[in-house]
């Protein structure tokens, strides 16, 4: 039978508690829109069927959104906003722990260190509409691996420094510094650092679904 150590269990313990961490917040924070949606359209004396006929979404969505069951997309809040006359940031003026304006110096970024390099998070302490932004470097031969990375959602990459190859499709796609490209990430896709020495480039991942805080996922297969 296998045992675990007390010391392993610990360290089990102190891996589980972030992340159990980051889903706690994230749900906190989709139970916050939905209770500004409730309490935008009730501002407006609006039934969530009325809404619904102006917004073009289902009276089901509506109801899950506002009792925080379901987290809206992007384009949907987009929807709502118009429809409710409101700027965007609207559903997100009750999430007091949340910054609207984030400053970083060089140095004082949160790391993510993966096997092959390290990413940079710029967006530390905003709430999330759907893009993170990342510097990322990656160590000389870096490689995605065999394995095509597959997900929904819209990539783009922006290369700083050295020289990185995606394969996107079959198709193969140089970038030195200075060159970009965006693709919809749901194309079998992979990279590799084709330079003798570090490469660096402005990420900005765009996954459709709420990553539980692990963004390398979306990176590596």
């Amino acid at each position: 039978m296998l045992q675990i150590t007390a010391t392993e269990a610990k360290t089990q313990e102190k891996e589980n508690a972030p992340r159990a961490s980051r889903k706690a917040d994230a749900h906190l924070a989709t139970e916050q829109v939905g209770q500004r949606l409730r309490a935008l359209r009730k501002a407006r004396d609006l039934s969530i069927r009325s809404l619904a006929e102006q917004s073009g979404l289902s009276v089901n969505t509506l109801s899950l959104i506002e009792n925080g069951r379901t987290s809206p997309s992007v384009s949907t809040l987009h929807q709502l906003a118009q429809s409710l006359n409101v700027s965007i940031t609207a559903f997100f003026e009750g999430e007091q722990q949340k910054k609207r304006v984030v400053y970083q110096k060089a140095g004082e970024r949160q790391q993510i260190v993966f096997s092959q390099g390290q990413m940079e998070k710029l967006s530390e302490g905003m709430p999330r509409l759907g893009s993170e932004p990342f510097i990322t470097k990656l160590e000389p031969k870096a490689t995605s691996g065999e394995t095509p990375i597959v997900y929904a959602g819209r990539e783009f990459i922006y290369c700083l420094e050295g020289h990185i190859t995606y394969t996107v499709d079959g198709d193969t796609y140089s970038l030195a510094p200075g060159d970009s490209l965006i693709f919809d990430a749901f194309i079998p896709h992979s990279w590799r650092n084709t330079a003798s020495t570090n490469s660096r480039a402005l990420l900005v991942l765009c996954p459709l679904d709420s990553p539980d805080g692990q963004s390398d996922r979306f990176f590596m297969p």
